[in-house]
């Protein structure tokens, strides 16, 4: 997972959206710090306690774990007071459990399903482009 985050994290610009879904411990977070190690950044780790990250560096990567918000009535609410919106032009933005949140940001996104693969180790990702960015990526 780090190592695909990490291709596809060195042909991200900024104001891409990532959306990550898939079950506890599929690897999403992991996916994430391969995008960030692709960005330049050591320590990637999950946000679920705080719900949003934002690293700072030449290309910050804002990073936000939305399970916390999942089946509250006020989760869109909750997910607009993160203001991110008016820092996502300038960054790259990985939004792990983010389908039901991720149109709140544009329809321009990088949809990533990630499914437990046939043994431990193994996992496979659906991927659903959202927008013309993202056929310009190599996946």
């Amino acid at each position: 997972m780090r190592g695909f985050g990490a291709s596809l994290g060195a042909q991200l610009r900024a104001g891409d959206l990532i959306v990550l879904q898939g079950p506890l411990g599929a690897g999403k977070t992991a996916l994430t710090q391969g995008i960030g190690s692709a960005l330049g950044f050591d320590q990637i780790t999950s946000p679920t306690f705080v719900i949003s990250r934002v690293h700072s560096g030449k290309l910050p990567l804002i990073h936000v774990d939305a399970y916390r918000l999942l089946g509250n009535e006020n989760s869109a609410f909750e997910f607009d007071d993160l203001d991110l919106a008016t820092q996502r032009e300038s960054a790259v933005t990985v939004i792990e459990w983010g389908a039901d949140v991720a149109l709140r940001l544009g329809e321009d996104y990088l949809l990533l399903d990630i499914a437990y693969g046939k043994s431990d180790d193994a996992r496979t990702i659906k991927v659903s482009k959202f927008g013309d960015r993202w056929n310009e990526i190599n996946l």
